[in-house]
Order: structure tokens, then sequence, then C-alpha cells
């Protein structure tokens, strides 16, 4: 197998270093190479090239310029995507960006013309795209058994409000990234849009509750998709606990999954849990999935690491593509507008 050698563009994003713990424990197994990392937070620079054996580079065009870097995760700031994707672009570098994709359509745009132009290997990183659950539910749904799909509804929680320090974090300043609701309810946002395509319109109620420093800890997006199928995002960042995080309403039948976010996969669950069931009315009974648990949440996360290198490899297509990253980007952004304005939305 090749080994397709990477560098780290920000370590912002937590995430990263899970799928980083990962790529170390199995370089043979995976075929990816760490081999550098930059930050323009120099602590965390210094920490992340430690903990993951990493050179430091003293510039995001300096670790593009190496001949021996092959492919870049980006996992900076949001705010700072749009001008790493330029640069790794145009350094003809494969490229992985930590979700959102950016922070205003524009910068959407940006990303998606430079990864056009320059024809390099792109893909986002969405953890439920290859969560085995979620992609169980994908194969009922196309499966025709179920249907016509009437409603879904995907919840999708944190307890962000217990985190020590959180409220200071970049993850909560406007102009890094906007809020917690567009960081966080990026991910059902994209479930839905996997599952059902690009609604058309959408209803929402956004707010703050708890803690005012962490803006938009509380959010309800219900969207209208061509020929009326209902769809829900609930995204709450102040829950201690949860359950149930998937409910799909079909002509024939119902899909439910528990267990799915950071909340509900963090705490003890009750004897007999049960992740992925459904009914079907030609079965008249409950089926249980067969899939084996998962029962931490970070797990979820690290899963993503195989993927990725599989796509670096060529031997997958993108998770999500840019223009895909886009399209969720609208429903974001129009979930927002809804809530201020008090009406429904257009996303088209």
């Amino acid at each position: 197998m090749t080994t397709i050698r990477v560098g780290i563009l920000g370590f912002a994003h937590g995430h990263v270093g899970m799928y980083c713990e990962r790529w170390r424990q199995q370089e043979a197994q995976l075929g990816l190479r760490l081999l550098a990392g930059w930050d323009h937070d120099a602590a965390r620079l210094k920490g992340a090239c430690e903990r993951h054996h990493l050179e430091a580079a003293a510039s995001p065009a300096g670790l593009l310029a190496r001949p021996d870097i092959d492919a870049v995760v980006i996992a900076s700031e949001t705010s700072m995507h749009a001008d790493l994707v330029e640069q790794a672009a145009a350094a003809g570098k494969a490229i992985v960006l930590q979700k959102p994709l950016a922070l205003t359509l524009a910068e959407a745009d940006r990303i998606v013309t430079a990864v056009t132009n320059a024809k390099v290997p792109f893909t986002l990183a969405w953890q439920m795209r290859v969560d085995p659950h979620n992609l169980e539910v994908k194969r009922l749904l196309a499966s025709g058994r179920f249907g016509k799909v009437l409603m879904a509804r995907r919840r999708h929680c944190l307890s962000t409000h217990l985190w020590k320090d959180f409220d200071k974090s970049w993850h909560v300043q406007p102009h890094l990234n906007r809020d917690i609701f567009a960081d966080d309810a990026a991910h059902p946002a994209d479930f839905l849009y996997w599952l059902l395509g690009l609604p058309e319109s959408v209803s929402a109620e956004i707010t703050t509750l708890l803690n005012p420093r962490i803006p938009n800890d509380n959010g309800i997006a219900v969207f209208r998709y061509p020929g009326g199928t209902l769809a829900e995002i609930s995204g709450t960042f102040v829950a201690v606990a949860g359950e149930n995080n998937t409910e799909i309403v079909c002509e024939n039948g119902v899909i439910v999954g528990n267990y799915g976010d950071g909340v509900s996969g963090g705490i003890p669950r009750p004897p007999g849990g049960i992740q992925l069931k459904w009914y079907l009315k030609t079965d008249g009974k409950w089926t249980v999935s067969e899939l084996p648990d998962i029962v931490n949440h970070g797990e979820r996360i690290a899963g993503l690491s195989g993927p990725i290198a599989e796509f670096l490899h060529g031997n997958r297509p993108p998770i999500a593509t840019a223009e895909e990253g886009r399209d969720v980007l609208k429903m974001i952004l129009a979930s927002l507008d809804a809530a201020t304005q008090g009406r429904r939305v257009s996303i088209a």
C-alpha cells in the first residue's frame, strides 16, 4: 500500500486529534503517515505536535511547499477555512476539511471554486455519514419497503455549558465560528440532507436560554421538502442526558435510533437499551439492528479515520463534497434567518 503523507493545518477543532491518534496507531493498516502541523496559536501548535509527533511548520505556506506532503487536514477555526482551502488547492494537495464548511455563502463559493479549478481531491469530514447505524438507516430507506418518508427528526445534543471555559472558546465567537447552533446543528442538518436532499424552505426558533456567552444554545428548525415531507433538526447544547436521536415516520413503517450523539453516548444507559430498531407494518413487529453497539461518542468520531484514509487512497468517493457542504450551510443560514425574521424562509 502506498503511504499518503499528511499535514495538519490548524488544531482548533478537537476532532482532528482523534483522527491523528488513530492514524498513528494504525499507520501500516491505513497507509497514512503524519508529518507536520501548523497553527496560528503557538501553544496549541506545540502541544499538538508533541502529542502526535509532528514537525511544526512556521506558516501554512511553509507546510504546503513541502514536496513530501500529499494531503492536508484543515481543522482551523471556521473563519480560516476559505483561505486555507484556496492555498492548499493552489499547492495541489488533497484536502480534508472539518465542518462546518464556512461562515458565509461567499466563503463557501470560494471553497467550491478553488477545489473545482485546481481539480484536487476534497472531502468534508462528517462522522454521521460513516456511522454504521446511520448507514443502516439510509439502507433501510433506500430499500423502498418503508415507502414515502412523511416526517423525520434528528436531535443533536451537547452539554457545552458544563465544559470548562467553553464560553471563552473560539467555538462561540461570531467572527471565528458564528455560534454553537451554526457550528454543531450542521451535523443533523447534513444528516437530513444526506437522507432526503435539499429542502425547499424552513421555519425555525433558535435562541439563547442558559449562558448568554454561548449564543443560540437551543434551536429547532422544521424543513419542508418538495412533495410535503417535513423534517426537523433539534439542537440543544445545554443537555445533561439524552436517549432518542432519530425518528423517521414513513407510510409503511417507523425507524427509531438512540444513543447517537455526545450526550446520550456519554452517560450510562439502561439495561437492554437499543441503538437502532424499526417497525414495518408488513412484519407486524419491531426488528432490532444486529450491528454492534457504539458506547462512546468519541469512537464515532474516531471512526472517520478509516473512511478518510480510504478517500485519500482513492478507494472511495468523498464523504461529502464541497458543493454538498455549501447546501448544508444554506440550510443552517436559512434556519437562522427564519428564526430572526419569524417567518418561513426559502432555501433555494
